[in-house]
């Protein structure tokens, strides 16, 4: 298959070149040439498929032109190696749990899959691959996990100073060996600005064989599109749900829509943001104006610039009417978003961590206009994951912290630190 920028749909580039490019030269997003809707034969069986099974018919949609279908396979397979339990808290009311890999986060079905992609396309070559991330919280832990000791790479993560929970700064910061960290005095914005402004120095990119982990690599969406897939076959015959997406730099609802492009049936999209609304207020005005961000509990939703806009544009053919009409968006502050976790634990015994609980305020809202569609919040971290909040919430001592976190704790942490400079980040990069 071929693949091409948002901004040159008519300047076809191979897979290889897109998935290590990581980002056009002129700073578009690289799309699928086609994204062609699963065959008949599949929606015959998909209900009886496994999670894996359907990963696998997803994925070759994308890249089955170009990846053996074994290879294909064991990559799906070793990505989906936990569950993604649907949970449900009322009648019409659903949590998809995204926390069960390795750091708990949501973000580990991308960093899994695209770090065994990234190793097969690099199988043949001896040069040295660097693996550029910025994040606002969970990226950075799933991909320092899932390229942690990969022979022929380094990582470098940048985030936030001051910008992410204590354990999810040890998941950064303890690994070593391969895995770099960096303190950004910044925001999310300003790591994301770094990174990009690497791989526009086409010198540089080339000299040190940059590659991302974020978002606006593709072959970390595919991945995301499968629990789509998983959840809504576990809905009644004929009910199609409305997915509820916390949302950052919205990768995950644009996986969503290419899931939705595949033939996937969705009643309606809900974009749940923070105090970082830029989205929610475009849907409701067709005026895009990124602005500062904004430091809030749901720390990986402070994003006030998301690069997958320009996706979610292309999909929609930058036609704001249509894409309004298929999302909606919601956005709540820090006090509605702990009111949240309150209620959630009071009405139903379930912990939710305060991205998810800004997912079901808004799925609340939706459900109240909409009451015979059932909606599906994504729950995107453990709550142990913002130990501080919950506790502060829920009183000491009623979070339990799973092993793979509470190990971290007494582990020693390293950073470098800078400005959030980009000719000091490359400066930096140019000596490290």
């Amino acid at each position: 298959m071929w693949y091409h920028s948002t901004k040159q749909p008519d300047q076809r580039i191979p897979l290889k070149e897109a998935i290590l490019r990581s980002l056009p030269a002129d700073n578009g997003l690289y799309m699928p040439q086609e994204i062609r809707p699963l065959p008949d034969e599949f929606w015959h069986d998909w209900r009886r498929m496994s999670f894996a099974e359907i990963g696998y018919h997803v994925a070759h949609s994308f890249f089955g032109d170009d990846i053996p279908a074994d290879v294909l396979r064991t990559m799906v397979e070793e990505t989906l190696c936990f569950d993604a339990p649907l949970v449900q808290l009322a009648p019409a009311d659903f949590v998809l749990e995204l926390f069960h890999g390795p750091t708990l986060a949501f973000k580990d079905f991308g960093a899994r899959f695209m770090a065994r992609l990234m190793a097969w396309l690099t199988r043949d070559e001896d040069r040295e691959l660097t693996v550029l991330v910025a994040t606002s919280g969970d990226t950075g832990g799933a991909v320092a996990s899932a390229f942690h000791q990969v022979p022929g790479t380094r990582v470098i993560i940048l985030f936030p100073k001051g910008k992410v929970s204590p354990l999810q700064e040890k998941q950064l910061t303890t690994l070593g060996h391969n895995i770099t960290a960096i303190e950004i005095d910044g925001s999310f914005d300003d790591c994301q600005r770094l990174v990009k402004s690497a791989f526009l120095d086409a010198d540089l990119s080339q000299r040190l064989n940059l590659t991302s982990a974020n978002s606006i690599n593709l072959s970390r969406l595919v991945p995301q599109s499968f629990y789509y897939f998983h959840s809504s076959r576990m809905m009644p015959e004929g009910v199609d749900p409305a997915f509820v997406v916390p949302s950052g730099n919205f990768g995950n609802l644009t996986a969503g829509l290419l899931a939705q492009r595949l033939g996937l049936r969705v009643k309606h999209w809900i974009a749940a943001t923070n105090r970082n609304d830029v989205v929610p207020a475009y849907l409701r005005s067709g005026r895009y104006e990124p602005r500062p961000s904004i430091a809030t509990l749901s720390n990986a939703m402070d994003v006030g610039a998301p690069s997958n806009f320009v996706r979610m544009q292309y999909l929609f053919g930058d036609d704001w009417p249509r894409m309004a009409a298929s999302i909606s968006g919601d956005s709540f502050d820090d006090d509605q978003t702990r009111a949240a976790i309150r209620e959630v634990k009071s009405l139903y015994q379930y912990e939710i961590d305060p991205h998810g609980a800004v997912g079901w305020l808004a799925a609340r809202k939706w459900r109240a206009a909409h009451p015979s569609t059932p909606t599906i919040v994504l729950g995107t971290a453990h709550p142990a994951k913002f130990l501080e909040v919950m506790e502060a919430e829920l009183g000491q001592g009623s979070i339990e912290i799973p092993e793979r976190l509470a190990c971290l704790t007494h582990l020693p942490s390293h950073a470098h630190h800078l400005a959030a400079d980009e000719i000091a980040f490359r400066q930096w990069l140019n000596h490290a």
